[in-house]
């Protein structure tokens, strides 16, 4: 085992709190990950240790949204939505109006939040927010299933006690709401590899958003082809992510992982396996810093949570023999027979014609306008 320490973030509370049931999010995906890592005997054991989070109260969600928009989330809790509360973005069938949005969101936070203090007090060097990773919430809007969103609390705590933070989103869906927190900061780097908006919501986040004024350079998209699969996703992160990454030599990390990249996933159009995203973390590991890893995107539970699990392992650096078996997105169904690495799908010629010229397109611009502005 490496002494690397790992800290899951994780309450039973939220056992009892779900979205409605048509609702692709589905909030069991962290509790199933906790019950698959203790099944491993991962979990609950010296340098691998559970942590309960605070729940996130009020007044620390109002460091980032508004009390008018905190205020309109109260009452749709409570079964009211009014215009208020439409225009903000609530009502919709991504944000439905139920019971449990604002005490599921809170307990996010909070889980977010606890991770963030746990690395700034250096009682972890990995720590996981499964239950985060709301990326779409803005200061007063909701949007894809996001309310309040931790990811911004958790960087700008991380900020203000004077750590420079580079918050790396590797969902599917550009994180719109995080970008929107920090584009005019140069504290926090944002950087969001994600389906174009081209082809999947929210429909932005392209290569020319790239911040403003004190800003400008420190926000970073680097929109990802539909059909996009291991290798192309992995010459981008290597190419362009992990150079930009170490030019703004951050303290600290904030990782959004989510695993709506997966291929099935049966809201986006990404081709990627797990993989991918052990190499990915591999190169994190390389940067010896501290990284808060929180959810995000996922809707094949099955998938994600293999997917979540593989991460802590290739984060502990867990080398068994459970990297293989049968199942995951080669298979195209749930069966899981001992192992947690997908097979490696095949990519068809007429695949790599319509990735790879429209990546590589994107990759020269961000060469061309983005290193120059990082002394690269």
């Amino acid at each position: 085992m490496s002494e690397r320490r790992l800290a899951f973030v994780y309450t039973p509370e939220i056992e009892r709190l779900a979205y409605p049931a048509h609702c692709p999010f589905k909030t069991q995906r962290p509790g199933q990950t906790r019950q698959r890592l203790r099944g491993f005997g991962w979990l609950g054991i010296p340098g691998r240790t559970e942590v309960e989070p605070a729940r996130a109260t009020r007044e620390i969600l109002a460091r980032h949204h508004s009390a008018r928009y905190l205020d309109e989330l109260e009452r749709a809790a409570a079964g009211q939505l009014t215009v208020a509360g439409l225009q903000m973005g609530l009502g919709t069938t991504d944000t439905p109006v139920f019971g449990d949005l604002l005490e599921y969101g809170a307990w996010a936070c909070g889980a977010s939040l606890t991770a963030a203090d746990l690395l700034l007090r250096g009682e972890a060097d990995i720590a996981f927010a499964l239950l985060g990773g709301f990326h779409h919430a803005h200061a007063e809007r909701a949007a894809g299933f996001c309310y309040v969103n931790d990811v911004v609390l958790a960087c700008d705590r991380l900020a203000t006690a004077g750590k420079r933070v580079v918050c790396l989103d590797i969902d599917a869906h550009h994180g719109d709401g995080t970008q929107a927190a920090f584009y005019g900061r140069n504290d926090v780097f944002t950087l969001s590899m994600h389906e174009t908006g081209a082809t999947l919501f929210p429909w932005g986040g392209f290569e020319n958003e790239l911040g403003e004024g004190d800003g400008r350079g420190f926000n970073l998209n680097v929109p990802l082809p539909a059909g996009t699969y291991d290798a192309a996703f992995l010459r981008a992160f290597e190419r362009v992510s992990i150079p930009l990454v170490r030019a703004f030599r951050p303290d600290v990390m904030v990782l959004e992982l989510g695993m709506d990249t997966l291929s099935g996933d049966p809201l986006t159009h990404l081709s990627l396996t797990n993989n991918a995203m052990v190499t990915a973390i591999e190169h994190l590991l390389d940067l010896q810093l501290p990284i808060l890893v929180t959810g995000g995107g996922g809707y094949h539970v099955e998938n994600t949570v293999r997917g979540w699990a593989l991460a802590w392992q290739a984060f502990a650096e867990e080398h068994h023999d459970l990297e293989l078996g049968l199942g995951g997105v080669m298979l195209g169904n749930i069966d899981w027979a001992g192992g947690l690495r997908d097979h490696h799908l095949p990519v068809t010629e007429e695949q790599r014609g319509q990735v790879d010229p429209a990546l590589e397109t994107t990759l020269r611009t961000i060469e061309q306008t983005v290193f120059p502005l990082h002394g690269l």
